[in-house]
């Protein structure tokens, strides 16, 4: 096959995918597969051509003599800004992580956390894999002994997931896919449903009333760190959408163990494109 038929395949079919998806009404767990696989579909997608282009290399039989040595530089070029998007991201990263360090350590409700100086109503997980709890000192004079403890527990739902650590790799996927369609949308309901899962977790260990008063005590807060390496209580959904983290906790929702046999057959599609090295001449 013709490399730049290929990757104008690659190109076609990625958007296509993003433009197929809608936001719909489907429960919480399906929502969150289908708007995960198909943020994830097209970066992939690409990534894997680029990557079989590169190790086809620029011979073979093409259609114009020029196509072997372009569709190469190409995918090359599409190589190296994908991991420079990552190496500014995970740098950026490094540095929020990095300035979370150096506000002092406290323990409120035992936990660890890091006390940010301002009066500012925030509270959040900073980092990647360990995350550090950075709370400032407006939320703990704002909030009460329950309502603290019904927020802090949704950031213990954040740190369960672990969605800081993921969330930075979606973040990378979002940085050099921008040009794809819906990709901001998606991200938004990614955030979203992170945050409604992280109140559900939250939700069957304190009060959900006291986590509903919380989130509308907070919810004017301004993001103080990038969204990729950080999960806040308040910041990462936009404000229309209040009422439905509200009203999901209003909601008796079951989230039953997630299963991703769904998410590896998109993962699986996304890497077609290797299948064709052995092939190549």
């Amino acid at each position: 096959m013709s490399h730049l038929i290929l990757i104008l395949s690659a190109l076609a079919v990625a958007w296509f995918t993003r433009i197929s998806w809608s936001r719909n009404e489907d429960s919480y767990p399906q929502r969150w597969q289908n708007a995960l696989s198909k943020f994830l579909f097209g970066p992939l997608l690409l990534i894997m051509t680029a990557i079989s282009i590169v190790c086809m290399g620029p011979q073979g039989e093409m259609v114009w003599r020029w196509e072997g040595w372009f569709s190469y530089g190409v995918a090359g070029a599409f190589l190296g800004y994908v991991g420079v998007s990552g190496l500014k991201l995970a740098f950026a990263g490094w540095r929020s992580w990095q300035q979370v360090r150096t506000y002092p350590q406290h323990t409120v409700h035992d936990r660890r956390i890091r006390l940010l100086n301002t009066p500012l109503v925030f509270s959040a997980q900073v980092g990647f894999w360990q995350p550090e709890l950075v709370v400032s000192q407006g939320l703990l004079e704002t909030l009460d002994a329950d309502h603290l403890q019904a927020v802090l527990t949704h950031e213990d739902g954040h740190f369960y997931y672990r969605d800081t650590f993921w969330f930075f790799w979606l973040g990378w996927m979002r940085q050099f896919s921008y040009g794809l369609s819906n990709t901001e949308a998606l991200w938004q309901e990614l955030l979203l449903l992170r945050e409604i899962r992280a109140d559900q977790w939250a939700a069957q260990r304190v009060d959900f009333l006291l986590l509903a008063e919380s989130l509308l005590t907070v919810v004017s807060t301004p993001l103080m760190h990038s969204e990729s390496v950080c999960a806040a209580f308040s910041c990462t959904a936009p404000k229309n959408r209040l009422q439905e983290r509200i009203e999901a906790l209003l909601t008796e929702i079951h989230l039953p163990n997630q299963t991703y046999l769904y998410l590896l057959i998109w993962f699986l599609g996304s890497c077609l494109p290797l299948l064709l090295i052995p092939f190549h001449r």
